[in-house]
């Protein structure tokens, strides 16, 4: 199949001047136009917004965003891939690798502004901020998401839960209530322990919040909030590397949020924590 840009390129000839003047500039400048909004590309191509909207639709997107969307993963997936095995036969050094992952971490994080609806993050966060119980769970590279997100909770006086132990988390599920909340972390939305304790939580009418990749996986649409990442890395790879920073960048987003809405209820709760452990440091 090819790709995003070479399509563009193909059917410029097939596209109105306007559309033509939009094409040809996000063949030109493409890695820019992820970080841009509809207005701003319009005055770039020197178009209306309206153009913009029609060329998107004339490629086949839905809209401007969901084109980003598309344009962001593939200018994400062709930077080397360095969880690719083809990356073995490169001659970098240690410290060329550290600069590369850093850049690929970058783009990975960056690229999550644009899969990551605000409306969903907001209604994670409400039901976060009144949550009784809080339960993440995570397979694989995801449970360290989940278990970051299960201590940081913790930190904000919730009960906050996280086991890799599949038996012990259903055993729990009869005590949730609708105020409870399951916190899903999975890449693919197919690991089939987590689809079985979000069908769990769902007859408890427990709130779900998936922190997936932007599809229409199973557990997308099992969950009741959305909170999507991009898709940065091949499914068959070495390791979970830019996958995981979308993923805790999103936890560390939720937290800080829930933090800041209930902080000045905390600050003493902190103050205490952090003289208990000055003490046991010394």
């Amino acid at each position: 199949m090819s790709s995003l840009i070479q399509q563009i390129k193909n059917r410029l000839n097939h596209l109105s001047e306007a559309e033509k003047r939009v094409g040809a500039y996000i063949t030109k400048y493409p890695e820019l136009v992820p970080n841009m909004t509809s207005k701003d590309l319009s005055i770039k191509a020197d178009v209306s917004e309206a153009s913009v909207v029609r060329f998107c639709k004339s490629i086949g997107a839905a809209n401007f965003k969901t084109f980003k969307l598309e344009l962001a993963k593939e200018l994400t997936l062709s930077h080397e891939d360095l969880t690719d095995f083809s990356s073995l036969q490169k001659k970098d050094s240690p410290y060329d690798l550290f600069c590369k992952v850093t850049q690929l971490n970058k783009r990975a994080i960056e690229s999550t502004q644009l899969s990551l609806e605000r409306k969903n993050f907001e209604k994670a966060v409400e039901h976060l901020l009144s949550a009784d119980r809080i339960i993440f769970f995570g397979v694989g590279g995801s449970s360290i998401a989940a278990i970051d997100g299960s201590y940081k909770f913790s930190r904000l006086g919730y009960h906050s839960v996280m086991t890799p132990d599949f038996h012990q988390l259903a055993a729990t599920i009869p005590f949730l209530t609708s105020s409870s909340v399951f916190v899903a972390v999975s890449m693919s939305g197919k690991t089939k322990d987590i689809l079985q304790l979000a069908k769990l939580m769902k007859n408890k009418n427990a709130c779900i919040i998936a922190i997936t990749n932007a599809q229409n996986s199973p557990l997308f649409k099992l969950s009741d909030i959305q909170l999507c990442t991009p898709v940065v890395e091949q499914d068959f790879r070495i390791g979970s590397i830019a996958s995981i920073m979308t993923q805790l960048n999103i936890i560390d987003a939720l937290y800080l949020s829930v933090f800041h809405l209930s902080g000045n209820q905390l600050v003493d709760q902190y103050r205490e924590a952090r003289e208990a452990v000055i003490k046991f440091r010394r």
